[in-house]
């Protein structure tokens, strides 16, 4: 697999499940054994269909005849948080993954992606960020908010990466036991629904709702095949397009800040200029 260019992630993802196969008792030269193993498993189907991936991988290493066995995940719509529990679990975790975090809510980019981030993809000066792609992405270039900034300069810079953990696995760990200690400080056991991917999903499905452009969205994750975007058509049939959080600015500053935290401007009255952002 690595000869055929297969991220080191990949890798380690199908070893795994290789792995479990063995512990179940399977002979990994006996096809017709995994079969066996895998049918009777009470696993989901698209855990059953990702391990025979990957056994088909090993199959071919072997040079061993199967037929694979048919299993097909059950597609389902994913979890979108409300703003505010993204906002609290990153007020909860530690500066590092917060800053992670952060980045993937406002640039919707994976987390192999933001994992690579090298101090030199972050332009002070200009406050932008230059997503390297992975999985066959399209590169691509973001404004980030003051408030990431002042994040990124707080953290060390000992290393080339910005984030300088062993691996994205260690980093996750980190994370998820952050996300127990808020969920279970805030009483809301929908924080502990929220991944890394599920930020990714959030700001696609707030680009769509905002713009209605699907193209744009598509930019902004860096998606060639639009197939793979016309899913967040489907998460913001729900939201009203009325409901709106209305803000007021009387001075330069703060209407600053409420752009930088994506209101829109509205109007003024009496000196007073409103923005406003749905919700």
């Amino acid at each position: 697999m690595k000869k055929q260019g297969y991220k080191e992630t990949t890798i380690k993802s199908k070893g795994k499940r290789l792995m479990r196969l063995v512990k179940l008792g399977v002979n990994l030269l006996n096809p017709e054994s995994v079969k066996e193993v895998i049918a009777v498993q009470g696993w989901k189907d698209s855990s059953k269909e990702t391990t025979v991936h990957a056994y088909d991988s090993f199959a071919k290493w072997a040079c061993l005849k199967w037929e694979k066995p048919r299993y097909k995940a059950v597609r389902k719509l994913p979890f979108i948080p409300h703003e505010r529990e993204i906002d609290d679990l990153i007020a909860g975790c530690n500066s590092k993954v917060a800053t992670f975090l952060q980045i993937i809510k406002e640039t919707g980019a994976r987390a192999g992606e933001v994992f690579n981030l090298k101090w030199t993809d972050v332009d002070f000066e200009n406050r932008t960020i230059t997503i390297t792609p992975e999985k066959g992405s399209n590169p691509r270039i973001f404004k980030f908010s003051q408030k990431l900034l002042g994040m990124l300069e707080s953290l060390p810079k000992t290393s080339e990466r910005i984030f300088s953990n062993k691996s994205l696995s260690s980093l996750r760990r980190i994370f998820e036991r952050n996300r127990s200690r808020v969920a279970n400080k805030l009483g809301n056991p929908r924080i502990l629904k929220i991944s890394f991917h599920t930020l990714r999903h959030w700001k696609a499905t707030m680009e769509y709702h905002k713009t209605k452009d699907i193209l744009h969205v598509m930019e902004v994750l860096g998606h060639r095949n639009i197939k793979n975007t016309l899913m967040y058509t489907q998460l913001v049939k729900g939201k009203e397009e009325d409901e709106y959080v209305c803000r007021v600015a009387k001075t330069v500053e703060q209407a600053a800040e409420l752009i930088e935290a994506g209101f829109d401007y509205v109007c003024e009255i009496n000196g007073v200029k409103l923005f406003r952002k749905r919700k």
